[in-house]
């Protein structure tokens, strides 16, 4: 993982208006079966009840508790859905559910208060989550848009009940083949870091279910951090190291631990067109100056500290044979070295959006 001690600290994001990019930096970057399984059966009716019987009915039930019978390990909470591939290193308990909504309201303030920086109008049609993991930018798609259908998916059915009437989530995997019947005015995939191990085929399921003149967005990460001018953050450091063996951890499984800055290849190469880049720091700690970065360096320390063990048991006890007392002793080590505001560290943070051509071909 490339890491920098030489990139200048994050720059003012813009207002909140319209659409408008936030504001950029100047540093480089740190260089089904496909089957829609709904998370919840729905209640048939008289009907549908006569045609299928007690066989849907069993069928469903089959199905729901599958996907609801969850793992358990050192106290903490995972999906099951496919979980003998060990498709996602992470929890999905309502800790970690915390720790996602945390991570919406920090990405929504770097973009300027923006859900999405894409150009899709105020008119979309069909929109799609990818791994929409807490269902919070679904929702909050669905509030802004009500004339869109909203669908998001994941590998775990942790999404709220009470949504609103234009927002649906289903439970799928998304590195199967889509069998969508319709395709979307708008794709949106954010923070799948450590979770894909093939990327360029997510690229070209999204292409294929993209509509000819739709967008697409992605927003992710790479896994190092790196420092500001005059921070002490160095890469060869204990967090340093943390960052390299999570990398490494997440590898040796398969999956891609760095997609941020290789997403723009991505798109281009399987042919989205208008494709705009922007990489945007994300502070850790309180040490930047402007007001905004400030509240996100806050909550982004915040997130760190309080899910440390969360981001770092199951990797470290599956692909290092650590026992969870040595994860928590190593845990307990870092936050110190987290909190040091002389450290002046973070992360970066890559948003990619494009547009299908509206002669394109599949």
């Amino acid at each position: 993982m490339a890491s920098s001690s030489s990139a200048p600290p994050p720059t003012e994001p813009a207002p909140p208006t319209g659409t408008a990019a936030p504001a950029e930096t100047a540093i480089e970057p740190q260089v089904q079966d496909s089957l829609h399984i709904e998370a919840e059966v729905s209640e048939q009716g008289s009907d549908a009840d006569s045609a299928y019987g007690d066989d849907l009915e069993s069928y469903t039930t089959s199905l729901k508790s599958t996907v609801l019978n969850y793992r358990f390990e050192n106290g903490r909470r995972y999906h099951a859905f496919k979980e003998d591939e060990k498709k996602y290193y992470f929890p999905n308990d309502d800790e970690e559910s915390d720790r996602l909504d945390l991570y919406h309201h920090i990405q929504t303030l770097r973009l300027g208060g923006e859900l999405h920086l894409a150009p899709i109008g105020d008119n979309p049609q069909r929109i799609l989550d990818v791994a929409t993991g807490t269902g919070i930018w679904a929702i909050d798609m669905g509030d802004k848009y009500p004339s869109a259908e909203i669908l998001g998916n994941d590998l775990s059915p942790t999404q709220p009940s009470l949504v609103p009437p234009n927002v649906k989530f289903e439970v799928d995997d998304i590195e199967d083949e889509w069998v969508y019947s319709s395709k979307f005015d708008f794709i949106h995939a954010r923070y799948l870091t450590c979770s894909i191990r093939d990327w360029p085929k997510l690229v070209r399921q999204i292409w294929k279910n993209t509509k000819p003149g739709g967008w697409v967005e992605f927003q992710d990460f790479e896994t190092g951090f790196y420092t500001s001018a005059n921070g002490d953050f160095t890469p060869d450091s204990p967090l340093g190291d943390w960052c390299n063996k999570l990398a490494d951890a997440v590898r040796s499984f398969g999956i891609e631990p760095d997609p941020g800055p290789k997403i723009e290849g991505w798109v281009k190469e399987v042919g989205f067109t208008n494709v705009v880049a922007k990489t945007l720091p994300l502070p850790v700690g309180t040490w930047p100056k402007d007001k905004t970065l400030k509240e996100i360096g806050a909550f982004n320390l915040i997130m760190y500290l309080d899910n440390l063990e969360a981001i770092t048991l199951r990797l470290w006890t599956t692909a290092f044979g650590w026992s969870a007392e040595e994860v928590k002793v190593l845990c307990a080590q870092l936050r110190p070295l987290f909190k040091n505001p002389r450290a002046r560290m973070q992360h970066n943070w890559y948003v990619v959006y494009a547009q299908k051509p509206l002669d394109a071909v599949d």
